[in-house]
């Protein structure tokens, strides 16, 4: 099985470290031509160096712009008007008890993990139906399903994410445009080593370990017992965001590890 890009155009929100880097230089490998986007510029220039060096290829451009605002993502639309392949993966999380959680914590969630790609969907998926080709991929999580108590307004989020892509796939039903969600498990990401960076320095053990030992006493059905790779997620969105995936749309793809515990 060999998935070829060539010629498609791909964003990838949030894409300058952790799952969205690594899903930016699994499609760039593929031959497309991949936009990483990222709130600094100097973050989103460093990135698309890093991916131009460790690829040898002159296909990336970027974006520096904030997709949790809808005027960030009306300049990213300006700069880049036309797409084959949106990857939602923009987000952020933050343990925090759910009566200490106020406005100010569910909005943000809500803007960036959520309302990012209401905003770019609605802008790109038009021209993806013209041309009757497209992907929409939205990075979820197992969350989505098993609300965590510490991130409450986190998961909510999540679901929502779930939702939004089951209904824009039959919003484009009859066409060969495909929206789905992809539902990562605890992931080591960027974002997961700085949360378990004090658990590290603590006991001295190598990140694996830490995240392992996470997985294990927070995440127990995990049967995997460990946490994923970013290029393990990144796979799953490629294959997702290829033509060999045509006939799938409208669902929820696990690549959690089996932390969901359900047939």
């Amino acid at each position: 099985m060999q998935i070829d890009l060539t010629g498609k155009t791909a964003l990838v929100t949030g894409s300058t470290e952790g799952i969205g880097y690594a899903i930016a230089r699994q499609l760039a490998k593929a031959g497309a031509q991949v936009v990483v986007n990222g709130r600094s510029e100097d973050k989103t220039a460093s990135a698309a160096k890093r991916l131009t060096a460790e690829l040898s290829v002159s296909t990336i451009k970027t974006v520096a712009a904030d997709v949790s605002t809808a005027e960030g993502c009306a300049a990213l639309v300006a700069e880049v008007p036309h797409l084959d392949i949106l990857i939602n993966n923009a987000g952020i999380f933050q343990p925090i008890d759910f009566f200490d959680a106020g406005d100010d914590v569910w909005d943000r969630h809500w803007q960036v993990n959520v309302m990012s790609g209401v905003r770019l969907s609605r802008a790109y998926l038009p021209g993806m139906r013209r041309r009757d080709w497209g992907r929409v991929i939205f990075l979820a999580s197992e969350s989505a399903f098993n609300i965590p108590v510490d991130m409450i307004h986190y998961g909510v989020t999540k679901t929502a994410d779930v939702a939004v892509a089951r209904g824009l796939a039959k919003r484009m039903a009859g066409t060969g445009v495909t929206v789905n969600s992809v539902l990562p498990g605890p992931t080591l990401s960027k974002g997961v080593e700085s949360m378990l960076a004090d658990e590290q320095a603590k006991t001295g053990l190598p990140i694996e370990q830490v995240a392992a030992s996470f997985v294990r006493q927070h995440r127990s059905t995990s049967i995997i017992q460990r946490a994923a790779s970013v290029d393990e997620v990144a796979n799953l969105v490629t294959y997702l965001a290829s033509p060999l995936a045509s006939a799938t749309t409208g669902a929820a793809v696990r690549v959690d590890g089996g932390v969901i515990d359900t047939l």
